[in-house]
């Protein structure tokens, strides 16, 4: 499974991955060890032995792997361009194999947790609804050939997305203003504000901003000015078929 070496590379990288997890009971609970079983979730467990962790591929490879993450800790390789080649290799390869079981150990844990902890899943699913909703909003504002990065420069890629970025955070910044201006507002005025009422608005507003700008129709009834040909300058013509001629005229 591809995420796998995304869970293995974020652990080593100190990164918590707790993504919104859907349909669980379709992913794998990978054993420590073919023969551990478990008192209360055992049935959560795979039962081939195939899926048990190999602790030993781990540890041989254990060097390379912290070379691997030290290397985009300190910004020599990219995150996706590695993460891309571990992908696009031959499963055979001894590195993607040992990320892909550092991931599934790490994997295995973040399901159980999961699971057993409410409260946990609440907190990811407030924090993947804000996240889809920048998204949301983003895509919202990059209207523009449909939202597509058309130039195939990754340096000119990169800098579309800041700027989508730049663009989308003074967005926000100026509906928190008028935002926070209404509600400072309303206090002034004796409405009582509730923690709880607040804490569900948001800065992704819409209906207050123009993407197409502001065109105005107020003069389109005003007949436009009269034609001065004093601002018409004629393209000067010469006859090259007849050279004698341009010397008497310019004599």
């Amino acid at each position: 499974m591809k995420s796998f070496p995304v869970f293995g590379l974020a652990h080593l990288l100190g990164i918590s991955l707790l993504p919104r997890i859907r349909n669980f009971q379709d992913l794998t609970f990978h054993r420590p060890d073919p023969g551990v079983r478990y008192r209360h979730i055992d049935p959560l467990f795979s039962t081939d032995p195939r899926t048990a962790i190999d602790w030993d591929l781990i540890r041989r490879h254990w060097p390379d792997l912290m070379q691997v993450a030290l290397s985009v800790k300190h910004g020599t390789v990219s995150s996706v361009t590695l993460l891309r080649r571990l992908n696009n290799r031959s499963r055979k390869n001894q590195i993607y194999q040992a990320f892909r079981e550092v991931g599934r150990a790490v994997r295995t844990v973040v399901l159980l947790r999961y699971l057993s902890d409410s409260g946990l899943r609440e907190q990811i699913q407030k924090a993947t609804n804000k996240t889809e909703a920048y998204n949301g909003y983003t895509k919202w504002l990059h209207f523009g050939n449909a939202g597509w990065l058309t130039s195939r420069d990754p340096e000119l890629q990169d800098r579309a997305v800041k700027f989508l970025d730049l663009l989308a955070a003074s967005m926000v910044f100026s509906t928190t203003v008028d935002m926070t201006t209404v509600l400072a507002r309303m206090a002034y005025e004796g409405w009582a504000l509730h923690p709880a009422d607040l804490a569900v608005l948001s800065p992704y507003r819409r209906e207050n901003i123009l993407r197409f700008g502001d065109y105005t129709t107020d003069q389109l009834h005003l007949p436009p000015p009269a034609y001065n040909p004093t601002l018409h300058t004629p393209i000067p013509q010469h006859d090259h078929a007849d050279p004698g001629h341009q010397t008497a005229r310019a004599s």
